[in-house]
């Protein structure tokens, strides 16, 4: 991995802040203000977007004190997964030597073949169909958070237990002030769920098995609503190379050093999210089972 490098100088990040501060309004806005529908449709993309600046803060940005980063960003408006969680498996995800490991890299979507192989025929077609992009966005977060609710509960380590005994009550935080509000509990949920589905599409491709690490993130060049709503994180693999770079930089280092990215990741490439859905919106991009790991 290439020297780490970092945006903060100044002390503060605005643009970081600024739009941390627009996306509480957003979210007060979805509760008190909107019609109902409109409400959840909206709802869904503040959620995502909230979400993307949890991953933001994770990585030092806006403040350089990071526990007044964590302060700004910790409420769980997606409800299921504790920011604290989130924060020690995405850092362990950045260690790219194990990036699709299925068993070393917390954001993996490879099962180990021995495992697949144990597994019903009906789980298997629906991991297979989880595997295109149509099953991704619509299964997708289900599974995703069965997934990460198992491995939780299996872990039974002490600070594990700790995150989750703070989570619950911010959760039902949350829960208290959309009750108070014109929004039914029903409809934020269906909200929260159509956050993930979008974030899921992000998680869909920003990885593949390579034998080499460096060859492993994506580059989705073109990203449109979805890059402003991802933080420029379709630049995948300009992120995992320079994760103290704030979101706003990613797009000139980008352009900067263009050929060097696409030699690093050996041209996993991608113009635009267009591109993705025309190409596996029904098909597999890849199998189940991770076609290179053996333990």
């Amino acid at each position: 991995m290439e020297q780490k490098q970092s945006t903060n100088r100044g002390g503060v990040e605005w643009p970081t802040l600024v739009l941390i501060t627009v996306c509480y309004v957003a979210w007060g806005a979805v509760l008190w203000v909107l019609p109902l529908t409109m409400g959840v449709v909206f709802g869904g993309v503040v959620i995502a977007l909230h979400a993307s600046l949890q991953h933001e803060v994770i990585h030092g940005h806006p403040f350089r004190r990071q526990w007044l980063n964590d302060l700004l960003i910790w409420p769980p408006l997606t409800l299921i997964v504790p920011y604290s969680r989130f924060k020690v498996t995405h850092l362990a995800h950045h260690h790219d030597e194990v990036l699709t490991d299925p068993y070393d890299d917390p954001e993996s979507n490879f099962l180990d073949e021995g495992v697949w192989e144990k597994l019903p025929v009906l789980v298997q077609g629906i991991l297979r169909f989880n595997n295109t992009v149509a099953g991704r966005l619509t299964i997708g977060p289900l599974i995703g958070t069965i997934s990460f609710l198992l491995c939780e509960w299996r872990s039974r380590d002490r600070q594990v237990l700790q995150d989750w005994a703070w989570h619950l009550p911010a959760v039902g935080g949350v829960l208290w002030l959309v009750s108070v509000s014109p929004m039914p509990i029903w409809a934020y949920c269906a909200s929260a769920y159509l956050a993930m589905s979008i974030l899921k599409l992000r998680t869909y491709l920003e990885h593949q098995a390579s034998d080499r690490a460096s060859g492993r993130s994506v580059i989705v060049e073109r990203g449109g609503i979805f890059g402003f709503l991802f933080l420029n994180n379709n630049l995948h693999v300009v992120h995992h190379m320079h994760p103290k770079v704030a979101w706003y930089d990613l797009p000139r280092l980008y352009r900067s050093r263009k050929d060097h990215y696409l030699r690093r990741n050996g041209g996993y490439f991608y113009a635009s999210y267009g591109d993705v859905f025309r190409r596996y919106f029904l098909r597999a991009k890849d199998p189940v089972a991770h076609p290179l790991w053996r333990r």
